[in-house]
């Protein structure tokens, strides 16, 4: 019997392991297709294949007529299909693990879902000859889904018993209203990309917005984010919070290296190549953020969630978010 209780405690574990392989896998391929939705743009093939969900009225696939630009944008879409097939090994990974772990089946599916919904919303991009809002909601919806995914592979690794605060509720506040602004970045930096040079088409229309201003704008809510995540640092040392410092550190470190590109690619007439180490740049800001908020909380074991005791507000507390 108990040969059959360590076998089974072995099979769990490697189960979880498998779990949160997939789920590591699922974010890398949702950035990457971020990375490769940006070489559609950058090399202006966005209309490689000029209509969806064919190629072309008479093809699913490119032709060779339509040269390197209808490869490059048939690849991308072909890489949807990976993508896909990912979320779902994760999402059957998920609803084969015994025991079932309710909690993360709404996470696999919100991934798994979220990537048709992508691809229907960039066919929209193609069949609206890449309107620079759309292509802008193309972009965020991939933020989304990424957002699920991390939060799916921080969740296998964590035990199933109640949520405690690990830091004081002011600080709580400060990680979220850090949260909405970087959001808040990402969305500013879609406007600035659709009233910039680099539209997918040589004919595509861009959004009217004055591309100085609405830059300066952008660089504005970086300079905000960057000073309260410098305040994170500074609040989470002071509380001890050693797990949420080295979050808030390394989200620093990424917000500067970003800042850093975005700098040099505007005051250089943006380049390509650096318009993707941004975009590229934008997926890493948004996981460092999502780390940060992650680390102002935890999950404690089921056997030990009748001794998590309410203290003062320095001491880890139940949160219900």
């Amino acid at each position: 019997m108990r040969r059959i209780c360590a076998v089974n405690r072995i099979v769990g574990q490697v189960s979880d392991t498998l779990l949160r392989r997939l789920a590591l896998a699922s974010i890398i391929a949702n950035v990457g297709i971020v990375v490769t939705g940006g070489a559609v743009r950058l090399t202006a093939s966005g209309l490689g294949c000029p209509t969806w969900p064919r190629c072309t009225d008479d093809s699913y696939v490119t032709t060779p007529e339509m040269g390197v630009y209808g490869v490059i944008e048939f690849g991308n879409r072909m890489l949807t299909f990976a993508v896909g097939l990912i979320a779902l090994a994760t999402l059957l990974a998920v609803l084969a693990h015994r025991p079932r772990r309710r909690g993360l089946v709404p996470l696999a599916v919100a991934v798994f879902l979220g990537i048709p919904a992508q691809a229907v919303i960039g066919g929209i991009t193609v069949l609206t000859n890449l309107n620079p809002w759309v292509v802008g909601l193309h972009f965020l919806a991939s933020m989304a889904v990424i957002a699920a995914a991390y939060a799916l592979w921080r969740r296998i690794g964590d035990p199933d018993g109640p949520t405690v605060a690990t830091v004081p509720t002011p600080l709580r506040t400060l990680a979220r209203i850090t949260t909405g602004v970087s959001v808040a970045v990402l969305v500013i930096g879609t406007w600035v990309t659709g009233s910039g040079p680099h539209a997918g088409d040589h004919g595509a229309a861009r959004n009217g917005l004055d591309p100085e201003s609405i830059s300066q704008v952008h660089a504005d809510a970086v300079f905000l984010l960057i000073g309260l995540s410098v305040a994170l640092i500074f609040a989470f040392r002071a509380v001890g919070a050693q797990r949420a410092t080295r979050a808030a550190i390394v989200l620093i470190a990424v917000e500067l290296g970003q800042g850093v590109i975005g700098f040099v690619q505007y005051f250089t007439h943006v380049p390509a190549l650096l318009v993707g180490a941004h975009m590229l740049g934008s997926c890493l800001v948004l996981l460092a953020t999502l780390s940060v908020q992650w680390s102002t909380r935890e999950r404690r074991p089921v056997t030990r969630a009748s001794q998590a005791t309410p203290a003062d507000a320095a001491t880890p507390v139940p949160v219900t978010a």
